[in-house]
């Protein structure tokens, strides 16, 4: 790969970040102010894929038929999961509901910055050759409508489940993540390795489908992910357009096989970091319900009146030293406090915490009570084989038919425009006038800045600042992509 100036300046630097810090860059390029760093860290991440097999065609004249046997091949291996499960087998990747949320947790860091990659080419929004990449950008922020946003739908999700508690996932969790905010920052040094990840990132992948389809079985809502399947479809979604930018930007006069070098030196960046598939396979009950209480025991070590005994010892004596927890657990269960491989409901322990009058109501997640109530309900001797006899809620289940139904309908479905705003730039919303008392002076803020504006250009300028990955879910960063989107056309 041909190193650019700019790379080359940052070198040093890139020498001294390694796989093992993906954390910390992440934390801090989320801020949108290191663009050395995020070069630097480009290039380690680059050096560190060009060993791996790139599955690209060498031409670009390949790349479509090669972008519809993926398809196929994908809805192939989709199909025969389906006669699978309707023939009796089991889900494939949630073995317990506690798994499935965990999955949720495990890819937090790369889903609340999805779409960032391309962040950087809205700065090219004047030139007709960045649409197809400025589109699907527009399309992973919702077109500034709230329930669209994609980013947003995760950020509610994980609230809905308790699962917000994601920043202590281990480090190669974040990897995927700094790699997308990196790319944000360096889109004119990295463009086509920028390509080449998007063209990567945009193509269905069969997990995806059967994530969909086993978070619906288990109660989840899946339409973060269903969106996703109809989004990224082959025909007119992010996969095809994607390979339009491609086709777009291509150098006329330059080096076209260099670029195409460099694009799949972007693609292989996919493969780097905790995949889906080994997000959920790293799931462990027994170890994630022990470091669960094990975090708990730190403020809970000193609330405890002492009348209550185990094994001799006082709850608080116990949660002294959270190395403790596992013999804790084992003294509870030999005292009749948990009764595993039972119903949850059967140990007096979960009476605790879940009934009418529970001493420990709301000390526990969603998350964590889900993780409580599947590890009581799988025998000790199979913790490493999870009971689905522990998930007691209902299952709001969904046909397959059902599914697909509701993922056509969110392909046809088309983002609300804001009404037309009186010259200009002026954005009058809502249409409710009254309804600027509740929605505070940041949006007011922002209507008067861009009504002092003096061009187009001036205003864009504003607007895509606050649709950087950090800001555009906020209520200003929702605004100003509806005003972008009905300036850009």
């Amino acid at each position: 790969m041909q190193t650019t100036a700019y790379a080359q300046r940052t070198a040093p630097q890139a020498a001294e970040i390694g796989t093992d810090v993906a954390k910390p860059v992440y934390n801090r390029l989320a801020m949108m102010e290191d663009p050395a760093l995020a070069a630097g860290y480009l290039e380690a991440r680059l050096a560190e894929a060009a060993a791996l097999p790139a599955d690209l065609p060498e031409s670009l004249d390949e790349m479509a038929d090669w972008i519809t046997r993926h398809t196929d091949a994908v809805g192939t291996a989709y199909r025969d999961y389906l006669a699978a499960r309707k023939a009796g087998a089991p889900r494939r990747y949630f073995q317990t509901k506690s798994q499935a949320l965990y999955f949720l947790k495990a890819v937090a860091p790369t889903k609340l910055v999805d779409g960032a990659w391309l962040y950087g080419v809205l700065q090219r929004w004047d030139d007709e050759d960045f649409r197809p990449l400025i589109r699907i950008y527009l399309e992973e922020l919702g077109n500034g409508v709230p329930d669209k946003n994609h980013v947003l739908i995760y950020r509610k999700l994980l609230a809905q489940h308790g699962c917000e508690q994601w920043q202590d996932l281990p480090d190669t969790h974040f990897l995927q993540g700094a790699i997308q905010l990196a790319l944000a920052q360096s889109a004119e040094s990295f463009l086509p390795e920028l390509i080449g990840y998007n063209l990567g990132y945009e193509q269905l992948p069969l997990h995806l489908l059967i994530t969909s389809y086993e978070l619906n079985e288990l109660g989840i809502d899946p339409y973060y992910f269903t969106l996703h399947v109809t989004v990224d479809n082959a025909a007119t979604g992010h996969a095809h357009t994607a390979l339009e930018g491609l086709k777009q930007i291509m150098p006329r006069v330059g080096d076209a096989s260099d670029f195409l070098r460099r694009v799949a030196a972007g693609f292989r960046l996919n493969d780097l970091g905790v995949g889906t598939v080994d997000a959920i396979a790293s799931f462990d009950l027994e170890a994630e319900t022990v470091a669960m209480l094990a975090a708990k025991s730190t403020v809970g070590k000193n609330m405890h009146s002492d009348y209550c005994r185990v094994a001799g010892r006082t709850v608080n004596d116990w949660l002294a030293d959270a190395t403790q927890i596992p013999l804790f657990l084992e003294k509870l269960e030999g005292q009749g406090w948990i009764r595993r491989g039972e119903p949850a409901e059967n140990s007096r322990f979960w009476k605790l915490i879940q009934g009418e009058r529970a001493e420990m109501f709301g000390v526990f997640s969603p998350y964590e009570q889900q993780l409580l109530q599947d590890w009581i309900a799988t025998p000790r001797a199979g913790a490493g084989q999870a009971a689905t006899e522990g998930v007691t809620e209902t299952p709001r289940v969904l046909s397959h038919r059902a599914m697909l139904r509701s993922m056509e309908t969110l392909n046809s479905g088309t983002a609300p425009r804001s009404s037309a705003p009186r010259g200009l730039i002026r954005h009058r919303f809502p249409d409710d006038e009254h309804a600027w008392e509740s929605i505070g002076c940041e949006l007011r803020l922002l209507e008067a800045r861009l009504a002092a504006t003096s061009s187009k250009e001036e205003a864009m300028d504003l607007l895509v600042g606050l649709m950087s990955p950090e800001r555009h879910h906020t209520s200003s960063g929702l605004m100003a992509t509806r005003i972008f989107s009905r300036l850009y056309g």
